[in-house]
């Protein structure tokens, strides 16, 4: 059974450090939680940093800027690692080439921008898929469309034996009422239809090194048994923190909502469903951060 908290509170003085996710846990893509803020802030107060650990394929500078206009202060967070920044430093290492085709919007085009924790980063090149060395997707082209439209290309780039890096995993995100495609779909399918994808944010291991990088350039030794992750993905935040060997609390109010019947707390019996179906088990469940 896995026990349900009403605050984070209950359970704060047992950490130092939160890896918490944003989109389903801190906002909802169109406007702050307020009681999620107070909590990271309450937890601040009292000493614990707070890392925004997000699978948003964009740069933290993007990512702090994009809190901002939801309405999250300054003061709720300490640092911010993103799966886009992880990908990144996989990307300057050239693991998908120099020339690349890119699957995903104008807003993250700062994603081929230089990183400063590579020296002398190689220059990437945007091309046509006809003369990509492999494929860099940081979402969809369109987050409402099947992402089967992207068969045909993924057809040629298989006979190429071009490689897909994700800087997303996620495979769907929903914007307030609305549910989108995030770039996890695509590189899924891509995977299904017998292409190579990489992956670098939540649940995999790389971006995780981000975030425990990020804490350290606060100053801070945490060990893993005093970090705490937060997230509303069983299969990225939860499957992470296990994989991590750190503590979670799955904010059952986000993307499981319906499948743990969510109001204001998730009910038992649901959410012990959904955890067995899923073989990842949280440390804690709340309904939403707060």
């Amino acid at each position: 059974m896995t026990p349900i908290l009403t605050s984070l509170a209950e359970v704060s003085d047992r950490y130092d450090a939160l890896f918490c996710d944003l989109w389903g846990c801190l906002h909802n893509g169109v406007r702050a939680h307020p009681e999620a803020v107070a909590a990271l802030q309450a937890f601040r107060a009292r000493g614990g940093k707070v890392v925004l650990l997000t699978n948003a394929p964009r740069p933290r500078a993007d990512v702090a800027r994009q809190v901002a206009k939801l309405g999250v202060p300054d003061d709720a967070w300490d640092t911010i690692a993103t799966s886009g920044d992880s990908a990144r430093l996989a990307m300057f290492k050239c693991v998908v080439g120099t020339r690349v085709y890119h699957i995903g919007e104008q807003r993250d085009l700062t994603f081929f921008e230089p990183i400063h924790l590579i020296e002398d980063c190689p220059t990437i090149e945007r091309v046509p898929l006809p003369e990509a060395e492999g494929i860099v997707c940081t979402g969809p082209f369109d987050a409402l469309a099947d992402p089967a439209v992207n068969r045909p290309d993924f057809l040629y780039a298989k006979q190429k034996g071009l490689k897909l890096l994700c800087a997303n995993p996620d495979i769907v995100v929903d914007r307030g009422d609305t549910r989108e495609w995030c770039a996890g779909a695509l590189a899924a399918l891509y995977s299904e239809m017998g292409g190579e994808s990489l992956y670098f944010g939540k649940p995999y291991p790389p971006v995780y090194d981000l975030a425990r990088r990020r804490l350290a350039e606060l100053g801070q030794s945490v060990a893993d048994a005093r970090i705490l992750a937060v997230g509303d993905g069983i299969h990225t935040d939860i499957k992470g923190a296990l994989g991590e060997d750190i503590d979670s609390l799955f904010v059952t109010g986000g993307l499981a909502a319906a499948e743990t019947k969510t109001a204001t707390d998730p009910d038992q019996a649901a959410l012990d469903a959904f955890v067995a179906e899923a073989q990842t088990q949280p440390t804690y469940a709340i309904g939403q951060l707060r």
